[in-house]
């Protein structure tokens, strides 16, 4: 009989108690053994588990089984990402603190991920909003302001006003708040940077290194860091002999066809160089609405450019022409210089800007499908290749020859100088909020900025803050956690109030995880030294720049440390694709979304797993189908039958002494087979739904399979074929497996058996069809061995 809805109930809980009381699945460091360290981007604590959870998570744990059966030591560790704003924004809404309604949702998501089987080391279960785990978040952060990588400055800053807190630049998306997606405008703020540009350079070489990660993840992340080489032109201002302009260009060859310059409202050059103007005002009210919009409509190519002139003028070192000052919303403080020369005739942006503004151009590049034709017969900007033209020296060379001549031709002349630029700019880490990491610095009117000593960490989140919601960090408004003695004066002094971003958290919670209660330090070195790099890391493709980034310039940073002695933190990088319901993603907004909960009592656990991993690929997106659903109840169902009925507890499944006769040779070769092809597919890429279809393959050899009481071989062959179909269907559906490796009699584990192995000697066929013909017609059909030559096939 098909398993009910209570043996699920039963099985699941019965193999979960297990597990857990057997601690199946907790490891430790042993040198002797190969390791294997799976990991999943650990999730935000919002309550329940979603479908996205659900997929993400058991594609790992499919992995972590399947590398344990193999032989391998496997780390596979779970924790929550605890700190944010969200959990502030709960407390307010349900009248509670951030910190018990965080607790609250940690607890539903251990049930949830409890109920899904995972097969998780729960001793190093950890939550980032424990002082035991920020208080290291502090001593890292001190330890980078010792080397002058954590600094804090006075600067234009991302502010989300929803969020009432700034933003790094990697978390506006589109010009929206990458948590809430507000519009996103500009601050003047005194805040504390973490000198990431540093590790420019070998954040960029070494993701050459990273071979196992997908193309386009390593391809968005050299676009963020976005070295460019070019030259750093001296543009002097006009009437103000000690005040120069300078611009980096990757287009020296276009030189001759600046007609303006156009600086970023946020340039510090801009006030100074329009105090006490005609143009004060304007510019004053221009910087104000610039501020306003977002950086991606600001960049937008096809968008009307506005800016205004700011009554001064700049000299082109090339030729002495004075070209107007502009501040222009086109142009960004993060790119360059935070200036630009503009060449309308070969930018677009320019292009517009200056049709707009009703500026000179002028060709310096002729078209060569264009000759002669004039700027204003320009429909738009002409920005491939060709000679150069109104260009003195370097008339008629092709342009791309001209960009390397004319950069050092304007260095030798001290018009400019060759250089590198760096799209990347220093990570913001200040939020003004209270559910974070407190800054461990204090301020001292007679020492300045100093660390809280390292005998004094952690720096304790008061628990009697008042959430309002209201702009400004809550934990300013404490009393008792401001005031505070000075370490090195001993006088009254008072605490940074601003608290990490908590990308800063999870920057480095796959080290912490290889000694997670480690109390000593930061954590065991010898255990770290074990189980890094990540061997396979899995998460969504939303956090390619922000998380991805950041881990890689931490395990950087502490490797320079001499606490780590691996580069890289992730060897192997999967992107899973979201979950879709009628072509959008799940969303509680769209009222798409399906309860983990009600299919796991409807179907339990294995059947969800086994539909979430046969749907599509890992990588892919994955349309919700119940019938699919349904398909993977049946399938489960119809194995355990197979496992009641056509399992024979009492015949040997050791190897006989009977031979089997060929007829026995097709099942052998499709249970070798299917060993083979399973493996493959979990070796080239996590083909899941291939390696299922597979198994469905064998189930469909193993249903017509006759057995034949008067040998006794046969069912040692289908007893054999039945274990090894349970054993390659253990890592997609556990619990069921365990049931039934239990019920074919072992008394051990199937998560502690041992992968098979495929004998390449058993898919040889030992003999084949042919066909006899006379005269084109068949007249016979033979059986005769695959290598026989064709002199003994014609005898026969």
């Amino acid at each position: 009989m098909p398993y009910t809805t209570n043996d699920i109930k039963n099985i699941e809980s019965k193999w979960q108690r297990f597990w857990e009381s057997h601690k199946t699945f907790h490891v430790k460091r042993d040198n002797t053994r190969p390791k294997y360290y799976v990991l999943e981007m650990f999730p935000y604590p919002s309550g329940k588990i979603h479908m996205g959870h659900v997929r993400n998570y058991t594609i790992a744990d499919v992995i972590a089984r399947y590398r344990t059966m193999q032989g391998f030591n496997v780390l596979h560790p779970i924790g929550y990402d605890a700190f944010g704003q969200p959990a502030e924004n709960a407390a307010i809404k349900h009248k509670s603190s951030p910190s018990e309604w965080t607790y609250r949702c940690i607890a539903q998501m251990h049930d949830g991920l409890k109920r899904m089987g995972f097969s998780y080391d729960w001793d190093r279960e950890l939550s980032t909003c424990d002082a035991q785990y920020y208080k290291w978040n502090q001593w890292i952060f001190i330890k980078m302001f010792e080397r002058g990588l954590a600094y804090k400055k006075a600067s234009s800053v991302n502010w989300c006003p929803d969020c009432a807190t700034t933003l790094a630049n990697e978390e506006v998306i589109n010009g929206l708040c990458w948590r809430c997606k507000s519009v996103v405008v500009q601050k003047e703020l005194e805040q504390w940077y973490l000198k990431i540009t540093e590790y420019a350079p070998s954040l960029l070489e070494d993701l050459k290194k990273l071979q196992q990660w997908p193309d386009r993840v390593r391809a968005m992340q050299e676009n963020w860091i976005g070295k460019s080489y070019g030259v750093e032109i001296f543009f002097k201002v006009k009437d103000l002999a000690d005040e120069m302009i300078p611009v980096f260009t990757t287009r020296p060859d276009t030189i001759f066809g600046a007609t303006y310059v156009v600086l970023a409202p946020e340039h510090p050059l801009v006030k100074k160089l329009t105090a006490g103007t005609p143009q004060e005002k304007e510019t004053l009210d221009f910087i104000k609405k610039t501020a306003d919009k977002s950086k991606s409509l600001r960049m937008s190519g096809d968008e009307r450019k506005e800016g205004v002139f700011i009554g001064r003028y700049a000299i082109n070192p090339v030729n002495q022409q004075s070209i107007p000052v502009f501040i222009g919303d086109y142009v960004l403080m993060e790119y360059g210089t935070g200036a630009i020369m503009a060449v309308p005739t070969h930018d677009q942006r320019d292009f517009v800007f200056a049709k707009t503004h009703q500026l000179s151009m002028r060709i310096v590049i002729e078209d060569p499908n264009n000759p002669g034709i004039t700027p204003e017969g320009m429909s738009k900007a002409y920005e491939d290749e060709g000679k150069l033209v109104s260009s003195g020296e370097f008339n008629n060379i092709p342009n791309e020859e001209a960009k390397k001549k004319i950069a050092e031709w304007m260095e030798a002349k001290g018009y400019g100088r060759l250089s590198v630029f760096w799209r990347l700019r220093d990570w913001l880490i200040s939020r003004q909020r209270y559910w974070g990491t407190p800054i461990p610095m204090i301020y001292c009117d007679e020492c300045g900025i100093v660390p809280v000593p390292e005998a004094q960490l952690p720096v304790l989140l008061p628990q009697d803050v008042k959430i309002t919601g209201e702009g400004g960090s809550p934990l300013a408004r404490a009393k008792d956690f401001v005031e505070c003695e000075c370490p090195k004066c001993h006088k009254n002094a008072r605490r940074e109030t601003d608290t990490m971003a908590t990308f800063f958290d999870s920057s480095w919670y796959f080290l912490r995880f290889c000694s997670a209660h480690y109390q000593e330090a930061l954590f065991d070195k010898e255990d770290v030294k074990y189980w890094m790099p990540v061997d396979q890391y899995i998460g969504g493709i939303e956090h390619a720049i922000l998380h991805l980034l950041y881990s890689r310039f931490f395990t950087k940073f502490l490797k320079d440390s001499g606490c780590v002695d691996v580069e890289e933190p992730f060897t192997r990088l999967l992107t899973q694709g979201m979950v879709l319901k009628e072509g959008e993603v799940m969303s509680k907004s769209r009222g798409n979304t399906v309860d983990p909960d009600e299919v796991l009592v409807q179907y339990g656990a294995d059947t969800l797993r086994l539909f979430i991993l046969f749907a599509a690929p890992p990588e892919d997106q994955l349309e919700w189908n119940s019938d699919g659903l349904e398909g993977a109840w049946r399938f489960l169902n119809r194995i355990y039958q197979m496992v009641e009925k056509r399992f024979v507890r009492s015949v040997s499944t050791e190897t006989s002494d009977v031979k089997p006769d060929d007829a026995d040779s097709p099942l052998e070769r499709e249970v070798h087979s299917a060993i083979k092809k399973v493996t493959h597919s979990f070796e080239e890429g996590y083909k899941f739904n291939t390696a299922i279809s597979h198994l469905m393959v064998l189930a469909n050899a193993i249903d017509k399979y006759k057995v034949d009481e008067k040998k006794p071989h046969k069912q040692n062959l289908l007893n054999k074929a039945i274990e090894t179909l349970v054993l390659l269907l253990s890592p997609f559906s556990p619990h069921v497996a365990e049931e039934m490796w239990q019920m074919m009699g072992h008394q051990d584990s199937i998560a502690r058996q041992a992968w098979p192995i495929h004998d390449e000697a058993s898919l040889q066929m030992k003999v084949i069809t042919m066909a006899v013909q006379v005269n084109g017609r068949v007249r016979s059909q033979i059986q005769v061995a695959p290598a026989l030559s064709s002199a003994e096939l014609r005898r026969i």
